[in-house]
């Protein structure tokens, strides 16, 4: 099983048989599994899974012990229970020969995280959208699966932006973290090179900053260019069906609007945005190569209240508790270069440029807090002061994540040299289009989200850890697969199971367990890279990537 559950004892008997005679029994508040059992499990067996006679599921259990009326009677039966002892995303998977499957969940998303469990164990079959063996009755072991979640936060980011991603795509994301316990998506919507959320009062902003004229094929350093329009943007109908496929996995999603970097395709749209004392805004177009333009909002009132106005519909459209600024690589330039900029440092009782990004976030981590939402930023929004309420995300190594926690900050582990998966898996000259330091499967199995240098109490503020997908070199799904997997799978271990220190870690038990996984992803469609390395047509012979050689900073 992957992630490795807490704890597991089998025990003797035939198992548990899956066939045309299996029912299900969902107590109240378990809705969600119950959907997904049906909808996924079912049409991969090719089973109906109809309601269990009342008799066989039996009143609410909240006490954790045994009350399903005549469970005994109901061998066939899976029973989805709420069970108020466990914490909320714990869950026990019980499966006898003689008395069914039962899964108890200290909520919904427990009870769900056990059913991603039953599937693992019923086979890679179980991953399929259709029966490949009809009529087989598959069986599942006689066992208890104990289970927990060693953090809440367990993420995923996936930027939309360099290279946009249909909404299939998105919700086949969804899925893929849902079946391996990741439960936020990080939604990187705006930047530089492209603006992919419809915002109705700025129409613009996707008439003009959703596509570019051509894009960089390879890094930046590259001869070579696509020379067709790429583009793409979700419309609020498709966010909201967004959010609520992720609801029902249990998965929040937490949507990224870059400020006051990265902020060209607004400029690009809306030129009176940007720093117009220095640069001729109205000549700007959507960025079509890749790294950080010096294309940055201009300190103004105007800009605030326009970036207002853009939250107010995200807020709408996102329940999720905490909202992403953003507040990474602001180039200063122009700031450093504009009267008006240097006249509004003077007027705030500023000390520098950088405390000018500060009092941005500031304002924007104020006006969220007003309305019931945390403000999350890149460790950036460090420089120059941090915001009270502000959530750190560290990616620069860990010591921003680290000055935050011991400030009494809450912090995301996302450290560029241990899970940036957009990072080329290995030295050879096959990977395609080689990014950054090489992170193995096994060097992402050893990556440690809490630093050592942190107290207990400082620990605490480890909300958890997130792995990143930056798109400039993945033009597609399969360049998105490929990257994500299997160091996706050795993360999301990394993130929910309670594991033994990293040079502890039994990389060997993971591999060995890996050998069913690929099977899993196989079923799936995942477009993985082999563990003997790319297939041919993974490969992208001749595109410049950016390699670095030498050990990686641990800071």
């Amino acid at each position: 099983m992957i992630p490795a559950p807490r704890s597991v004892r089998r025990s003797a008997g035939p198992g548990v048989p899956l066939d045309a005679a299996t029912t299900l029994s969902a107590g109240p508040g378990t809705g969600t599994t119950e959907r997904w059992l049906r909808l996924t499990l079912g049409a991969a067996l090719g089973l109906s899974l109809p309601p269990a006679p009342e008799s066989a599921g039996g009143p609410e259990n909240t006490s954790g012990t045994e009350s399903a009326t005549g469970a005994e009677n109901a061998p066939n039966t899976v029973r989805l229970r709420i069970d108020e002892s466990l914490p909320p995303e714990a869950y026990v998977l019980d499966a006898d020969s003689g008395r069914g499957i039962e899964i108890r969940g200290g909520s919904g998303a427990g009870v769900f995280w056990g059913a991603q469990t039953l599937r693992q164990l019923i086979g890679p079959e179980a991953f399929r959208r259709a029966p490949v063996r009809p009529g087989v009755t598959y069986t599942v072991p006689n066992l208890t699966v104990e289970d927990a979640p060693r953090f809440g936060w367990r993420g995923l980011m996936l930027d939309v932006s360099r290279h946009f991603m249909p909404k299939d795509g998105v919700l086949r994301q969804l899925d893929l973290m849902a079946a391996h316990k990741l439960n936020v998506f990080h939604f990187h919507l705006t930047d530089d090179q492209g603006w992919r959320i419809e915002i109705k009062r700025y129409p613009k902003l996707t008439e003009t900053g959703s596509w570019r004229a051509r894009t960089k094929f390879g890094h930046r350093a590259s001869p070579h260019w696509e020379e067709k329009p790429h583009g793409g943007f979700y419309t609020q109908d498709d966010i909201r069906e967004i959010v609520a496929y992720a609801a029902e996995r249990h998965i929040a999603v937490v949507p990224e609007i870059d400020i006051p970097g990265h902020s060209q395709a607004a400029i690009a749209a809306y030129p009176e945005l940007g720093n117009t004392d220095v640069v001729d805004t109205h000549s700007l177009s959507v960025w079509d190569t890749w790294g950080v333009s010096k294309n940055v909002l201009a300190p103004t009132d105007n800009a605030l209240r326009f970036y207002e106005g853009v939250f107010e519909e995200l807020l709408d459209l996102f329940p999720s508790e905490f909202i992403h600024v953003g507040g990474d690589e602001c180039a200063k330039d122009q700031w450093k270069a504009s009267p008006a900029a240097q006249a509004r440092i003077t007027e705030l009782g500023l000390a520098d440029e950088d405390a000018l990004q500060s009092w941005f976030i500031r304002h924007f981590d104020d006006w969220l807090t007003a309305r019931g939402r945390r403000l999350i930023g890149w460790d950036e929004i460090l420089e120059g002061g941090l915001a009270p309420g502000a959530t750190v995300s560290s990616w620069r190594g860990y010591r921003g994540g680290i000055t935050a926690a011991r400030a009494g900050h809450d912090v995301v582990m996302c450290p560029e040299q241990q899970v940036y998966l957009d990072h080329r898996q290995a030295e050879g000259p096959d990977e395609p289009v080689p990014i950054g330091f090489v992170r193995t499967l096994e060097d992402v199995y050893r990556f440690e989200p809490v630093p050592p240098e942190l107290t207990p109490a400082q620990a605490r503020h480890v909300l958890g850890t997130q792995a990143n997908l930056w798109t400039e070199v993945m033009e597609d799904r399969d360049r998105v697969d490929y990257q994500a997997f299997p160091r996706l799978v050795a993360f999301a271990e990394v993130a929910w199971s309670a594991l033994p220190p990293p040079a502890e870690r039994d990389f060997a038990d993971f591999e060995e367990r890996m050998t069913a996984h690929y099977a899993r992803l196989d079923a799936l469609g995942v477009a993985y890279r082999p563990p003997a390395g790319p297939l041919p047509w993974q490969r992208r012979p001749g595109v410049l990537g950016r390699p670095i050689d030498g050990p990686p900073p641990n800071v």
